[in-house]
């Protein structure tokens, strides 16, 4: 009787040892087997990241490619950055700012205003539908005052550019052919957004005479309150790297128009080197 409540007494102690370390045989097996689950799940999250952070490097790559081949293709083949946004109002075309590839403005009309080519349906009597309103209200406005203004040469096609560049290089030589005339796909003209304007004082033509005339003073006095401004003005060659052209005006809408008057300034300088917004 002794030796069973002995025995019994052993393992009342062994059972209590357990439960007091909270660690029965089968709860230690289970924590075995969740240990070696975690571990296992953790060499498989580990894997998992790892594949991941790879397929990540890997589009960040491609991602840096595809960035390589936009820059690539935002130049023309000369080099010349291309604008982004040909198709706003005061998108800026200079040497260091080209149109794409066969841009052609897709409102162009005819402004109902007398052409020094009379009524020959021709490409250069063409504007962008806003400019041509205001060019309608400018040619007018100034015949209302006494002024005859003429139009003489608005949207030119990458081709035309091309012709006339070329012929202004055999006529007088590259380096003065660029000071005169804009490289194929860097002119304002095919924009839709300039009018080049002459008068019969000055016998139809483009010259710089017509700075003197009453014509070209008016434009020059006057321009700005339609939108247009005289692009290429005197003493910033410099700047705009084209030689003064009283005749050549340029639509950006009037409230840029008058500030630039006002302040007497560029385009360039307006917008500080940028390329429009």
């Amino acid at each position: 009787m002794k030796k069973v409540a002995l025995t019994s007494l052993i393992v009342t102690l062994l059972l209590a040892g357990c439960s007091e370390m909270g660690k029965s045989p089968d709860n230690i097996k289970k924590r075995d087997d969740e240990v070696s689950k975690n571990k296992n799940t953790l060499v498989d999250d580990r894997s998992e990241q790892g594949e991941q952070d790879k397929n990540n490097q890997s589009n960040n790559n491609d991602t840096a490619k595809k960035n390589d081949k936009t820059d690539n293709q935002t130049k023309n083949s000369e080099g010349v950055p291309v604008v982004v946004n040909p198709t706003a109002i005061t998108v800026m075309v200079n040497k260091s700012n080209a149109l794409p590839d066969g841009y052609r403005p897709n409102d162009l009309v005819r402004p109902k205003v007398k052409y020094v080519f009379g009524n020959q349906k021709l490409d250069k009597a063409l504007m962008r539908a806003e400019a041509a309103a205001s060019l309608e209200k400018m040619f007018n406005q100034a015949s209302s005052q006494g002024i005859q203004l003429y139009a003489a040469s608005g949207f030119r096609s990458y081709e035309t550019q091309d012709y006339l560049f070329k012929q202004e290089i055999k006529n007088v030589g590259r380096e003065k052919a660029e000071l005169a005339v804009a490289k194929p796909g860097t002119s304002e003209h095919q924009t839709g957004l300039t009018m080049d304007i002459s008068a019969p004082s000055v016998n139809y033509t483009l010259t710089q005479n017509f700075e003197s005339k009453n014509e070209g003073k008016w434009l020059a006095e006057h321009a700005h309150e339609f939108g247009f401004i005289l692009r290429y003005p005197k003493g910033k060659e410099d700047i705009t790297k084209y030689q003064f052209e009283p005749w050549h005006f340029r639509y950006v809408g009037k409230e840029i128009a008058t500030e630039i008057y006002k302040k007497g300034i560029t385009l360039e300088e307006y917008f500080d080197g940028k390329q429009g917004i």
